[in-house]
């Protein structure tokens, strides 16, 4: 990995964190970062590939209010970083990046409370009329939030992949294949925990469909959201026509009345 691509990658993780903090111009998903990591480091399929499942991991689960999650934008970055870079594969890139999306959330919680300070001393400097400590007050904030993210992407891309390929080297297959297996059933989990906030039983019936198709029959997932989205745009027409037919139901039987 060259120096361009490091302070890229850095500055990627920056803006994504002040973009979610502040105006959110982009789009907060981690296809989409993954694609640009992958742009960087001059492997699109790779990015794609990696950002599509922590995409995957963090299917049902929101920041709500003032709540921290593991910033799996951040640690899909970081995997497509060293996975290019070392050669090693989407496993070893997964390995390193979901540990330090954790580890964001330690650190957006320290950001947050750092926020607070800078916060109570701008509305202090508004009150006095200051103005430029004002202005000053807000780039602080604006630069923690970019920390939070850009300095330990900085740290895994710049001296993670010697010390990464170094480790990847020295560990035994068992445990290689541990953590191929475990990428492929984080996923799974993220589905898992999506599926709690549905409304899974009153549609059972279309859940085992999907998996038939998908288990048993091989139908790649495009087909399968084809068949979803056609069944409930058919579920959405009989719904409608219910309604219209009530409807027409209820003025009808009003005429009645009217006549008698």
């Amino acid at each position: 990995m060259n120096v361009l691509q490091i302070i890229l990658i850095t500055l990627l993780a920056a803006l994504k964190k002040i973009d979610q903090k502040g105006p959110q111009v982009f789009i907060y998903n981690t296809v989409f970062w993954g694609a640009l990591a992958g742009l960087i480091m001059g492997d699109v399929t790779t990015g794609l590939t990696i950002g599509a499942t922590f995409q995957l991991m963090s299917l049902g689960v929101a920041a709500i209010g003032g709540t921290s999650v593991p910033d799996y934008q951040i640690g899909a970055i970081i995997a497509i970083a060293i996975a290019v870079s070392t050669g090693k594969g989407v496993e070893a890139g997964i390995a390193v990046g979901l540990p330090v999306a954790m580890l964001a959330v330690q650190l957006d919680v320290l950001g947050n409370i750092i926020h607070g300070v800078f916060i109570r001393n701008a509305q202090q400097c508004a009150k006095e009329q200051k103005w430029n400590l004002f202005n000053l007050m807000y780039i602080l904030c604006i630069v923690v939030t970019g920390l939070t993210t850009g300095l330990p992407t900085f740290l895994a891309v710049a001296f993670g992949d010697v010390l990464v390929t170094t480790i990847i080297n020295a560990m035994p297959v068992w445990f290689t294949s541990g953590l191929s297996l475990a990428g492929k059933i984080l996923p799974v989990v993220g589905f898992a925990v999506l599926l709690r906030y549905m409304p899974v039983k009153q549609n059972i019936e279309y859940l085992l469909i999907g998996f038939v198709f998908s288990a048993y029959l091989n139908v790649p997932v495009l087909g399968v959201a084809i068949v979803g989205a056609a069944l409930a745009f058919k579920l959405y027409k009989d719904e409608n026509k219910s309604l219209v037919l009530g409807a027409a139901g209820a003025v009808g039987q009003g005429e009645q009345y009217d006549d008698e």
